[in-house]
């Protein structure tokens, strides 16, 4: 049996969508995948570095990465109407200089962000620690991501959404890509097939066993809120639409992708079906 590495963030959707692997309801007989939970800009730095085999990323850093990594379907989070928060103390002013916390260079927000405020002062921290600077007078204001949206300190308020940035940016009513996945390029076509099934079949069988295994995650403290709130959050990012990626999906994903090329970001354009893994191997290979 080969081993390879999944990493994956600690928050909840992350967890939830891989952990039918993890609890083993989820198998392959030649291949098992091992886990490593770690911050998405970590995450986006080792997937640069191809230091995992498969990895969550945010959309925003796939460009940097295409011709040693492919995306994958499945495991998709976007944000439709919501998503990461840019928010300060209440009532606080923000000058066009403002210092801000970012959960990292290579995130998606972090992307939208720098578009939207070409002067603002960034530093880049770990997403747990943005509240507390805020709060403490460390910057004037932060992105918050993952569950940190859903519930803050009250002294706190919402300067603009992302998502706002985004509908700004593309104007074409799509969904904002958020985190996704990758896989080397390296590794056999039928392994990363055999691996992109499995991963497929974990978010179906997370989601037709979502009681029960948001209950075992909660028992065993991997999840950093109560369950209303898991509840919540589980709703807005690790739903049907995260099995595997659907037309409107590509098309904001190559609406990101244009928008990080127009902004000089990236040096291409690329076109996100371009960057899938090719199905049509298997059935070659059966025929």
């Amino acid at each position: 049996m080969r081993t390879l590495n999944v990493g994956h963030s600690p928050d909840a959707d992350d967890l939830f969508m891989y952990y039918a692997i993890a609890f083993g309801w989820v198998s392959d007989g030649a291949i098992h995948l091992e886990s490593c939970a770690l911050d998405i800009e970590t995450l986006n730095c080792k997937a640069l570095e191809g230091a995992l085999d498969i990895s969550a990323i945010s959309f925003g850093v796939y460009p940097l990465l295409a011709q040693e990594q492919c995306l994958l379907r499945t495991g998709v989070s976007f944000g439709n109407g919501y998503g990461p928060k840019l928010i300060k103390l209440k009532g606080k002013a923000l000058k066009k200089n403002f210092k801000v916390a970012l959960s990292g260079a290579h995130t998606t927000n972090a992307m939208l962000f720098r578009i939207a405020y070409p002067q603002a002062r960034i530093v880049y921290k770990n997403f747990l620690e943005i509240e507390n600077a805020v709060l403490s007078g460390e910057v004037d204001a932060g992105v918050l991501i993952h569950e940190s949206i859903l519930t803050f300190d009250e002294r706190l308020e919402v300067e603009r959404e992302i998502w706002d940035i985004w509908c700004d940016l593309n104007k074409q009513g799509l969904p904002l890509p958020l985190g996704g996945m990758c896989i080397r390029r390296s590794l056999p076509l039928s392994t990363a097939i055999v691996c992109e099934e499995m991963l497929t079949k974990a978010v179906k069988v997370a989601l037709e066993n979502k009681p029960l295994l948001s209950k075992m995650l909660e028992e065993r403290n991997l999840i950093r809120v109560d369950s209303k709130k898991l509840e919540t959050y589980l709703n807005l990012y690790a739903n049907k639409d995260s099995i595997t990626l659907n037309q409107t999906q590509l098309n904001a994903i190559n609406a990101l992708f244009k928008i990080g090329y127009d902004s000089k970001i990236y040096t291409q354009i690329l076109n996100a079906e371009d960057c899938l893994i090719p199905l049509e191997y298997k059935d070659f290979r059966n025929t």
